[in-house]
């Protein structure tokens, strides 16, 4: 299976690993189906596993092989990765505030981006959709940087693409439960909470056909991506985790997250 999956052209591949990661949103917002509610420790542990992985893939995954990469530019080693991950968070930074959406555990007057009427089923969805488009972009730049030897080999894609699964599964529960609470059936619940990975798939393939086409933006693109992801993380991610107060299990997952992702890239790549 993995020699078929290494003959495939980058797109391909980000394009199927992301239908993975997609997986496992849906596998998360599955949860539903089993439980009616989860323990709001047991969510911020989660969430604070999601930010952890994050952080961790933004520097082993994006940023140390921008800066690895820069030097064929003949520039400052650090002005490809500063100037793409500042762009990156300042891209999310925009939709943040264009996108409406509203965040999980958050009550209806804290809806954020443009005045709308829409349901909040659409606006919880729209939250987790928006830590997936950059989540879909690293993955889809990281298998460009495979097919370039920008990474130390697929290997590294692969483990991204891992992390990212993994943490892509609080993601759908925490769309999923507060939907389920709130009355509305399990099957519907579910149908939104996977709905939030849908993105992924088509930002790593534009993500990673953009690479391909203009070979010279990899190390932008990787820093773009980590800019993104570390935006998302402080933005939302740990502020989510600590909403229960349960500050030391969000904290802790965290750790755990980090360290899980940094093994996985560490040992893979």
């Amino acid at each position: 299976m993995l020699v078929w999956f290494k003959t495939l052209n980058p797109v391909w591949q980000s394009f199927l690993a992301t239908i993975f990661t997609w997986g496992l949103t849906a596998a998360g917002a599955s949860l539903v189906f089993f439980f009616r509610n989860v323990s709001r420790k047991i969510l911020d542990t989660m969430l604070g596993f999601a930010a952890g992985v994050m952080l961790a893939a933004s520097f082993w995954s994006l940023l140390a092989p921008a800066i690895e990469l820069a030097s064929a530019l003949k520039l400052p080693s650090w002005l490809p990765a500063a100037a793409g991950f500042l762009a990156g968070g300042f891209f999310v930074y925009v939709l943040d505030k264009i996108i409406p959406h509203l965040h999980p555990g958050f009550s209806d007057s804290a809806v954020e981006g443009i005045k709308t009427s829409w349901q909040r089923s659409i606006l919880l969805v729209l939250a987790i959709t928006l830590h997936n488009i950059p989540e879909g972009l690293a993955v889809g730049v990281g298998f460009a940087a495979a097919a370039f030897g920008g990474t130390d080999s697929l290997s590294a894609a692969i483990s991204l693409s891992l992390g990212i699964g993994l943490q892509n599964i609080p993601e759908g529960t925490a769309v999923s439960l507060p939907l389920r609470r709130q009355g509305m059936s399990a099957a519907k619940s579910f149908w939104y909470g996977q709905l939030s990975g849908s993105v992924e798939p088509l930002a790593a393939v534009l993500g990673a056909s953009l690479v391909l086409f203009m070979r010279p933006l990899l190390p932008y693109a990787l820093s773009f991506a980590a800019g993104a992801m570390i935006f998302v993380v402080v933005e939302e991610l740990i502020p989510e985790a600590q909403l229960g107060e349960n500050t030391d299990l969000a904290t802790l997952g965290t750790l755990i997250g980090f360290v899980t992702m940094m093994i996985l890239d560490v040992a893979m790549g």
